[in-house]
């Protein structure tokens, strides 16, 4: 019954190598989505709907059923995973990421679902430029490496999936309210995309259980590791196999 982590955006599966580093358990799965230092299939669309159905295909791939956990985007897939084929999941963990109706996505995620301006900030999205915007939230050294690997191949999958999920998530909320495998939620206190009260909104409208990081910000994968992998055993050693 392995555990398959799934990162998010702008990041790649190097996202959980300090959290998979902790886990007492090995039997730890790190896909790379499509486009984020990995191929990209012919003719992916690099939709939400795509992402879905690649990471089910993956899931179905193992043959039993995991322990589901996403961060970000990845967040945002594991919700929409587990509420439409929960078959395939033990236990689900999400945050940094919500499927929420009354979210209104951040500043940034709105340049990049526009058209021509997209395009232009992505442009920008390089050099020391890139990583002092990174640094905050990750520190220098793990922003380096992140805007590293944010190549041509990734920027167009990202301004893909951002343009297919500008509508919101309306479709999806209700399938996710409805969701009943054992769940936790993770979220940074501070973090500045999406913020600590759609955390605990999605907590209570899932009945999983809420870990807060006081002083962490969006990457918390990242700035608390250890945190990270015994909040995450202590839900997979209390649901039973």
């Amino acid at each position: 019954m392995p555990a398959v982590l799934v990162h998010g955006v702008p990041d790649t599966a190097q996202l959980w190598d300090g959290v998979r580093s902790r886990l007492t358990r090995t039997d730890v799965v790190t896909p790379a989505l499509p486009g984020f230092a990995a191929p990209v299939p012919s003719g992916f669309p690099a939709t939400k709907e795509a992402y879905v159905d690649w990471l089910v295909e993956q899931i179905e791939g193992i043959g039993e059923p995991v322990d589901l956990v996403g961060h970000d985007w990845g967040s945002i897939l594991v919700q929409r995973v587990v509420s439409i084929r929960p078959d395939l999941i033990r236990t689900w963990t999400a945050g940094a990421g919500t499927v929420d109706r009354d979210y209104v996505w951040h500043e940034l995620a709105q340049m990049w679902q526009t058209p021509e301006v997209g395009e232009q900030v992505m442009d920008a999205m390089s050099g020391d430029a890139f990583v002092d915007a990174l640094a905050d939230q990750l520190g220098r050294e793990q922003a380096s490496e992140v805007a590293g690997n944010v190549d041509a191949t990734m920027k167009d999958c990202i301004l893909r999936l951002y343009r297919s999920a500008a509508g919101g998530f309306d479709g999806w909320h209700d399938a996710v309210d409805a969701i009943a495998r054992p769940g936790l939620v993770l979220w940074g206190a501070d973090d500045p995309y999406v913020t600590s009260a759609l955390g605990e909104r999605l907590a209570q409208r899932t009945h999983a259980r809420l870990v807060m990081f006081p002083d962490s910000g969006h990457w918390w994968p990242v700035t608390k590791p250890p945190e990270v992998a015994t909040a995450l055993e202590a839900l997979w050693s209390s649901t039973p196999s």
